[in-house]
């Protein structure tokens, strides 16, 4: 069944884009649903990431469209784009904390941003706020003052996911977000964000070549490849889908279904 065009929240249509002289996307179209929470896979090269910074708007497209709550993205107005920016968040691959700033002064920095706009910011409040995304994100107290070279992997990670909650977002992308962590630690925030995907009804886009995160989160699962979207799916319906891709993702080099080996995670 189509969805109804309210619960579509973003919508690429006909993207194409190069980089380098090479063709990335050729075509390409997609859909999020409100509430979902789509992972995206693909070979390394097919486009994933060019993909997000295009939807986020750090990469303009060479041709197509692409409309995130409502809005063509691509034409928008400056001021435009600054204030539909507040309405998502971005977990980036290598968490991308300010080195320089400790876990406070990261968290704060895109509410104290907003000071540049004209709009005022509570430093009392500011501080309710920062301490609540950090318990929200299993995070205590006191690494706010700890500096990103004196946390572990796992650690940045969830500060890097509670600054881009701070602004209550609606929309979440993520980059890889379990990417350089011990299976240990990826399993953890594979948890953390199917709770807080749940709790706070976000819609997410999840960058991921993490076969566990697509089995445990991903309400949809959108593969990528010969710059278009090949398949949309259920995971159970993505498995089976016969591409070259495809079959090597879900599949070991023995030839055995992946997925049967992953006993302690709940695959829907």
């Amino acid at each position: 069944m189509e969805p109804a065009a309210s619960d579509v929240v973003i919508k690429v249509q006909h993207l194409c884009k190069r980089l380098g002289g090479q063709r990335v996307h050729a075509g390409l179209d997609l859909e999020v649903r409100r509430g979902e929470l789509l992972a995206v896979i693909g070979a390394s090269g097919s486009g994933k990431t060019t993909l997000l910074q295009q939807i986020i708007g750090l990469l303009q497209p060479d041709a197509g469209s692409i409309s995130v709550l409502g809005n063509t993205i691509n034409h928008l107005a400056l001021w435009e784009a600054r204030m539909l920016r507040r309405r998502w968040g971005v977990l980036f691959q290598q968490s991308a904390l300010f080195s320089a700033m400790n876990v406070y002064d990261n968290l704060a920095f895109p509410v104290r941003e907003l000071r540049k706009e004209g709009i005022a910011v509570d430093e009392a409040a500011l501080r309710g706020n920062v301490a609540l995304k950090l318990h929200m994100v299993g995070l205590a107290p006191e690494v706010a003052w700890k500096y990103p070279f004196e946390l572990s992997g796992g650690m940045a990670k969830r500060a890097a996911l509670a600054r881009a909650l701070m602004l209550e977002a609606e929309l979440l992308f993520l980059d890889e977000p379990t990417a350089g962590l011990d299976p240990a630690a990826a399993a953890e925030f594979d948890t953390l964000l199917a709770e807080l995907h749940a709790e706070l009804h976000l819609t997410a886009v999840m960058i991921t070549h993490d076969i566990y995160s697509v089995a445990t989160l991903g309400d949809r699962i959108a593969v990528l490849a010969d710059g278009r979207l090949v398949t949309v799916g259920s995971l159970d319906e993505v498995a089976r889908f016969e591409h070259p891709f495809v079959q090597s993702f879900f599949r070991s080099r023995h030839g055995q279904n992946r997925l049967r080996a992953l006993p302690t995670y709940e695959v829907r």
